[in-house]
């Protein structure tokens, strides 16, 4: 029950960050931050399996390995751009927090043309071709 111990620290660090909020509010803030940090990495570990089952899944599907890696990128790209917005919210900055979800949104957007055209490329050739003889 991994959540729990992830429920426990977070829980911990709330009210550590509250007592220190009033005397040293930079601290309570980097006291957030680490946490934060903390949090990430014990569970970034938990994804390596996950990717490994997607993995498998695209080789039985024939899917070619470029894409799944892009796709995967792509929810590195939202993930770490959403956890560094929240950090950044924790400073009580949002315009740059706003800032860095944009753009991740247009990193991920660049990433994903190719699969994109390829999408269309495939739909294009399963259309019947317009012979208009009819």
């Amino acid at each position: 029950m991994e959540i729990i111990q992830v429920v426990g620290i977070g829980l911990i660090a709330t009210v550590l960050i509250l007592v220190v909020r009033e005397q040293k509010p930079v601290f309570a803030y980097l006291l957030a931050a680490f946490t934060g940090l903390f949090l990430f990495l014990f569970v970034i570990g938990k994804i390596e399996s996950v990717i490994e089952v997607l993995e498998q899944l695209a080789n039985k599907a024939g899917i070619p390995s470029i894409y799944l890696k892009t796709i995967l990128k792509i929810i590195g790209i939202a993930y770490i751009a959403e956890f560094g917005a929240q950090i950044i919210r924790d400073a009580g900055l949002e315009s740059v927090a706003s800032k860095i979800e944009f753009a991740g949104k247009i990193l991920i957007l660049v990433m994903a043309v190719p699969i994109i055209s390829v999408i269309v490329e495939t739909v294009i050739g399963l259309l019947p071709s317009g012979g208009g003889s009819g």
